[in-house]
Formats: structure tokens, sequence, C-alpha cells
């Protein structure tokens, strides 16, 4: 009897499994447990996500291109990525500080992307507390308003800082707590408002209080992410980083703020705030499906400086990225059940 030939492709591919495999075992560090694994109750996933609405626009995808970078003589390409990508995949998208365009209109190229991401996806502005405090102080609601129709956004992140402008070096300072400017810029606009810190999370009188706000959305910007108090002290002089490299590392994980704002918003009739943000320390697809699924309200999640990381090489490879990020929440949510 004629014996079966192996076509070298099987031959290699077979080869390669008994090469690897000693490795594979010794980078098995045991079982991800936050998961049940049932693979028995589900195909291969073949069809498009479903679309979804968030932030009154549809998505095609949970994902969201945190803040970014502008003002810079590479913000222009990588924004241009961005926005391609975000219109490719259905993404919502968060614009870095636009403060530059406060003081000039010079780099408005590095942030005018509504025409290449296109009207019927999220688009949000982005001001630090410190210039929204300031403006408000000058009666001048009208130019963070201006800002927002320039950009032809959908409204506005505010990011919360206090940390990060004192260490920054050239930082301003905050002189009204936050929650009351907050409050103050929610009766002066019509636009929607996105409410973030910058790397550290919030604690949860802070989450509570940003919830009762009539925001459109809270982001965590937790810790374990691109941390910018962090960022800023290692732009500071030397007795400025001894002083003040613990307080850097002071916050709150997405997960722990997961568990506060399940927590604090069951029956609480006081909450105004329902959609949600998770970002910070969003390594993989795997971590964005635990929190979404752990989390009571709608939510998307965000990554900053991994989707900053493929839009500085190039197109194709964030392209790339965000395919294979979005064919792992399908895979995810196939086969894979929270615990």
């Amino acid at each position: 009897m004629k014996e079966k030939q192996i076509s070298p492709d099987l031959s290699d591919r077979k080869l390669d499994h008994i090469e690897l495999a000693f490795k594979a075992d010794m980078a098995n560090q045991g079982p991800d447990d936050r998961f049940y694994y049932e693979p028995l109750l589900a195909a291969h996933p073949h069809n498009l996500p479903s679309e979804f609405s968030f932030l009154g626009k549809k998505l095609k995808a949970p994902l969201w291109v945190s803040s970014m970078t502008g003002g810079t003589e590479k913000a222009h390409v990588i924004n241009t990525r961005l926005a391609t990508a975000s219109a490719k995949y259905g993404l919502g998208m968060g614009l870095g500080s636009c403060r530059p365009l406060l003081e000039s209109r010079e780099r408005l190229g590095d942030f005018d992307i509504r025409d290449i991401l296109g009207p019927d996806l999220p688009l949000f502005a982005n001001l630090g507390i410190a210039q929204v405090e300031e403006l408000l102080a000058e009666n001048a609601a009208d130019k963070i308003i201006e800002l927002v129709h320039l950009l032809k956004a959908d409204g506005l992140i505010v990011h919360i800082n206090p940390i990060q402008e004192w260490l920054q070096p050239e930082g301003d300072r905050i002189n009204t707590p936050p929650i009351h400017t907050l409050q103050r810029l929610l009766t002066q606009v019509s636009f929607s408002v996105i409410v973030k810190e910058v790397g550290q999370g919030m604690g949860p009188a802070s989450v509570l209080a940003a919830l009762q706000l009539p925001i459109a959305a809270f982001e965590f910007a937790a810790h374990g992410g691109t941390n910018f108090s962090r960022l800023e002290l290692l732009r500071s002089e030397t007795n400025a980083r001894n002083a003040y490299d613990a307080l850097s590392q002071v916050g709150h994980s997405a997960k722990e703020m997961t568990e506060w704002i399940n927590m604090e918003t069951m029956d609480n009739a006081s909450i105004l705030c329902k959609q949600f943000i998770i970002s910070g320390g969003i390594k993989d697809f795997l971590d964005g499906y635990y929190l979404m699924q752990k989390l009571r309200w709608p939510s998307v999640y965000g990554m900053a400086s991994q989707f900053l990381k493929y839009a500085t090489e190039s197109q194709e490879a964030l392209n790339d990225f965000i395919n294979r990020q979005i064919q792992g929440l399908q895979l995810a949510h196939a086969y894979l059940r929270v615990k």
C-alpha cells in the first residue's frame, strides 16, 4: 500500500509545533482566571460586529481612541492616521489637548480631522480643567464654544489633572475645586461634556461627584497606563523628582473604578451619567472585554499609548492593530464568560 505523503506545509507546521511546544510550556504561567472558557458553545465568529449607540451616535466596535496629541510637527500625521482608522472601523475619537488653538490657529491642521472621520462618529475636543477655570473666570465661555464649533466636534472632554499641573514645571495653578468649575461650565454650554483624569484615575468620592453631573460620559483614565503626572515629573529638576516621586504613583486601577461605579450607581437616583470609557492600563481586548462585561452600564474601552505606537509606525500597522482588537473581541464574546 502506497504511503500517504504529508504536504510540506503540514510537515513544517508540525515541526514548528514540536520546536515551540517547549517554549509555550515554559511561558504558561497558568490560565487567565477572569474567565470561563466555553469551547463547545459557539462557532468561529464570521459576521461583522453589530452597530450600537454611544454618545448619541453609532459605533461599529467598542473601542475609543483616547485623547492623543496636537500642537507638534508629528501630530498632524498621527491624528490623520487615527481619524482614517476610526472612520474605517467605526470608532469614537477624543482629541489631545486643544489648548494651542485658544492662543493661535497656526496648528489647526493638527486637530481638524472631522472631514476625515466623517459626520456620523463621535469626535470630542479636549481642554484641561485649569484652562476651563481660567476662561470661565474671564467670562469667556464663548471661547470654549467657539473651539468646539471650529473643530466640528460633538462636545468637549475636560481632563482633571491637579497633580499633573502641580508637577509640570510650567504648570498652571487650580484655584477652584474642579467640581465647581464643571458645574459652572455645564450651565453655560449646550454641547456634551466628558470628564476624565490623565492616568491616575479617581477615588470613589470624586467618581460619585462626577456621575451626579449631567455629563455625557465619564472616562476612567486610570492608573496603569500612560501616567501624565509621572511624565511631567520626569521633566522636572532633580529635587522635585525626589520630593514628589511617590505622589506621582498614587492612583486607582480601572478594576477598582469599575467596582466603585457599580456600587455607587446601584439604585441611586442621583446618578445622571450612565455611559463610560474604560481606559488606563488596558493592554488588550481581553482587559477591555472583561471590564466592559463587569461594568453595569454602556461602555467602550480606550487605549492611548497602543494607538499612538502604531499610528506613529504607519497607517497599515494601525489598521492591523485595530482589526486584531476587533477580531479578539469577537472571539472573547464567542468563547469566554466572565466569572
